[in-house]
């Protein structure tokens, strides 16, 4: 992953991430966040995968159902943010639509990727801190509302 600041002022700054070939876009960003001491950030991308985990999260049973799609896909929409959990580590929450060949799309919440050929990330770090706490009546780590 090659990073990029591109931009620093009033407490904000917007990095330029880029994956290659098989990098791991999900620890990319989350170490990526730790070592720029990010506390509360907004995070876009696009770009393709040879594989990815999407899930679907499940309100009966409190838990995220995998869908595995191991195939090449292109990343129509990635949407999601960086904040710090319970015991201060950033944590990504992402969403994402990817589309196959056919045009079809399927989305969910981003467990795991494997980039091909690229993939570009933005991200825009929030002068307010945003820490996760443990919600009892979803059993997720959510933003305070």
């Amino acid at each position: 992953m090659k990073t990029t600041l591109l931009h620093e002022a009033n407490g904000q700054r917007t990095f330029a991430l880029v994956f290659a070939i098989d990098e791991n876009p999900v620890t990319g960003i989350v170490d990526f966040a730790a070592e720029a001491d990010l506390t509360g950030s907004e995070v876009t991308g696009i770009g393709a995968f040879s594989k990815v985990t999407l899930a679907y999260f499940d309100w009966e049973t409190k838990d995220y159902q995998p869908i595995e799609v191991d195939r090449q896909v292109e990343v129509a929409s990635f949407l999601g943010n960086i904040a710090r959990d319970g015991e201060g580590e950033p944590k990504l929450h992402a969403h994402l639509v990817v589309a196959g060949e056919d045009g079809d799309a399927m989305g969910g919440h981003l467990l795991a990727a494997t980039v091909r050929p690229t993939l570009e990330v933005i991200v825009t770090e929030s002068p307010t801190h945003l820490q996760r706490r443990h919600d009892p009546q979803t059993g997720l780590p959510l933003l305070p509302s």
